[in-house]
């Protein structure tokens, strides 16, 4: 069967290649690395794919706000007379996987492909905002999946620990009510938690960017997009593991099951 993933890069981002390594991995068998200004382009058929990942990185420079340029971008750019924001819902609406990894979920939340609740897209309700320890943000961090989620990619995890590096990764609600939505609905899949514990938390540096109700990460209704600031793809070996000299851990990175479950899910769809 063919596996097929487009990873984006260009204007700034710079995680594709352990994103790519996470994909080949995992077994995708197709895994195309794509300029942005290809895809604009409209050189680039996303309709080749059965999953879209928008790396970390900083993204013309976080000019306007964090992938806020970039957003106008893809908003639009037109392929063959179409907006290419049209090209990736219809890219969702077939079935789809879009996954947003810190500088690309900041994408996905200014371009309001998540959370769009109730499957309404292109509304802008929550943005990611200045940390608020005022710096930028590269630690480790411990987080736990909301079980009920519909989340595609955290289905079946549990504790994950893994890194952010980040200088706007607040998660903030358009009005009050979003956040509070977020967490009702539980397209609030991933927060931050202390280590051991599974509650979310505010407390710095736990929590490391200030998050409201600890969210680390959010999915659409459809589970099949989902945005979160840690980095999955920098955890795939032990040896990525800031204590693998100094403690017991399994060869396998504990980011790859973010990876498997968007394989596994392609499979059995």
């Amino acid at each position: 069967m063919p596996l097929n993933a487009l990873v984006v890069t260009g204007h700034g981002i710079n995680c594709e290649t352990e994103t790519r390594r996470a994909l080949e991995i995992v077994g995708f068998n197709g895994i195309d690395l794509a300029h942005l200004n290809f895809i604009v382009g409209g050189e680039v058929d996303l309709r080749l794919y059965q999953f879209i990942v928008f790396p970390g990185g900083f993204m013309d420079g976080d000019d306007l706000g964090a992938a806020q340029a970039c957003a106008n971008r893809i908003r639009h750019s037109k392929i063959d007379g179409l907006n290419l924001i049209d090209s990736l819902l219809e890219f969702v609406t077939r079935g789809g996987l879009i996954l947003g990894i810190c500088n690309g979920f900041q994408l996905l939340a200014k371009l309001g492909l998540v959370p769009a609740f109730e499957s309404v897209y292109l509304e802008r309700d929550i943005s990611l905002t200045a940390n608020a320890s005022g710096r930028f943000e590269d630690r480790w961090v411990s987080l736990a999946v909301d079980k009920l989620s519909p989340c595609v990619f955290t289905s079946g995890l549990e504790n994950l620990y893994l890194p952010v590096r980040h200088g706007e990764g607040k998660i903030v609600g358009r009005g009050s009510e979003v956040i509070d939505k977020l967490v009702s609905s539980h397209q609030a899949a991933l927060y931050y938690t202390k280590p051991g514990e599974s509650d979310p938390t505010l407390e710095y540096p736990f929590n490391p960017n200030g998050s409201a109700h600890g969210v680390a990460g959010v999915c659409d209704p459809t589970g099949r997009i989902f945005g979160l600031m840690p980095h999955p793809e920098c955890y795939l070996d032990r040896t990525n593991h800031p204590r693998w000299t100094r403690e017991e851990l399994a060869e396998e990175g504990i980011g790859l099951g973010i990876f498997r479950n968007a394989k596994r899910y392609i499979v059995e769809s």
